[in-house]
């Protein structure tokens, strides 16, 4: 394979482990809904563990794509994590105290309290959402680094990426669309939690506020997400010139990328229409899709990712578009690793369907049954 094929085929390897995750941030969707969904102890116990049944999920998918980042584009891993290392050390934070959470929650002589650790879990769920989808809004919105790899001759200061704000990071919130989509993340992990519940929860009471909940959160994540993609379409755009290397802006860029690529335009649309099925058919009351909404949405919101990822990286466009430098912006070609580590870790890739086939049978063994207010009371081993 050609360096130009490798760096394509591990483009779409990391859009699909974000498009993964983002799904499976359906755990912490959930956790935000602890005490609104579970009005007793014995309900918040149920919810706790259904969710705490998958959170290892969650955590090993975000693990393996940040290294599957560093393996393939270490550059832009040098620069977002070197510079922008406020956000990522929060929301590093928040997934360690969730961790934590689950662990202790019930362990015997908990100096700090049950209550203590369900809090944790509500601020990785609103945190750990609203920052990863505002982190990935920056693909799109750019932000402020400058790249000069001359520096690599510098004895005294061999560093190639510097981030120009004082924020690193964190000026990523104080952008309007970097902040839509973290709400929009953040109301659609929500969602996907909801359906979750209704779907591995036997329980009346908890499937009746699920039901209520769902409308109150769809509603707006549907607008915070037209919000967003309306944006996108009809904003300039980072894209580069394929015979210079030059990095412009061009007017309505993701629109042209949409149009000019019909395949992932078809994926965009048929994700889409997979969320809203997954939504409606359980607000409607379809008995035999009540509690299946989980997987159509599921996978409508890996479609969805998958595309809007592809946008990003594809048809001559910056995946990582630098503001404070147009020509510092990261793309496919300037930013990944040789043609030896392609090379060597595409053969490593070819374990992930194992993997993935491991994770269905695992999921489907722990969901085999539903969750029961008398499975918690014989459980000794229940978060």
């Amino acid at each position: 394979m050609s360096l130009l094929a490798l760096q394509q085929y591990w483009w779409v390897i990391i859009s699909l482990l974000a498009s993964l995750l983002i799904f499976l941030m359906f755990v912490q969707g959930g956790q935000t809904l602890i005490y609104t969904l579970g009005k007793t102890e014995p309900e918040r116990k149920i919810i706790v563990n259904t969710l705490g049944r998958k959170w290892e999920f969650t955590f090993t998918t975000l693990v393996t794509f940040g290294g599957a980042f560093f393996a393939s584009f270490p550059l832009f891993y040098s620069t977002s994590f070197g510079g922008a290392y406020w956000v990522w050390m929060i929301i590093l934070f928040a997934f360690v105290i969730q961790a934590v959470s689950y662990e202790f929650r019930t362990k015997p002589n908990n100096f700090l309290g049950q209550r203590t650790f369900e809090v944790f879990l509500l601020i990785n769920g609103a945190l750990g959402t609203i920052l990863i989808g505002a982190a990935v809004s920056t693909f799109f919105t750019g932000s402020e680094f400058v790249v000069d790899k001359l520096n690599l001759t510098n004895l005294t200061s061999p560093v190639i990426s510097r981030w120009e704000g004082p924020a690193h990071g964190l000026e990523a919130v104080l952008n309007w669309r970097n902040v839509t989509l973290g709400l929009t993340v953040f109301f659609l992990a929500r969602v996907l939690g909801i359906l979750y519940i209704l779907n591995s929860v036997n329980q009346e009471a908890i499937a009746k506020r699920g039901h209520k909940q769902l409308w109150i959160n769809a509603i707006p994540f549907l607008v915070l997400f037209l919000t967003y993609v309306f944006a996108l379409l009809l904003s300039n755009g980072f894209a580069v010139d394929p015979e210079t290397g030059r990095v412009f802006m061009e007017p309505f860029k993701y629109w042209h990328n949409l149009i000019q690529m019909p395949v992932v335009m078809v994926l965009f649309i048929l994700g889409g229409l997979l969320v809203l099925h997954g939504i409606f058919m359980p607000l409607l009351r379809f008995k035999a899709c009540a509690s299946k909404g989980i997987w159509t949405a599921g996978i409508g919101t890996v479609l969805t990712v998958f595309a809007l990822f592809l946008l990003a990286g594809f048809n001559h466009t910056p995946y990582y578009p630098s503001t404070s430098d147009l020509q510092s912006s990261l793309t496919i070609m300037n930013s990944s690793s040789s043609h030896y580590t392609l090379i060597a870790m595409s053969y490593v890739s070819l374990l992930v369907p194992f993997v993935l086939a491991y994770i269905v049978y695992a999921w489907w063994s722990i969901n085999r049954k539903k969750i029961t207010e008398e499975e918690m009371e014989e459980d000794g081993h229940a978060y």
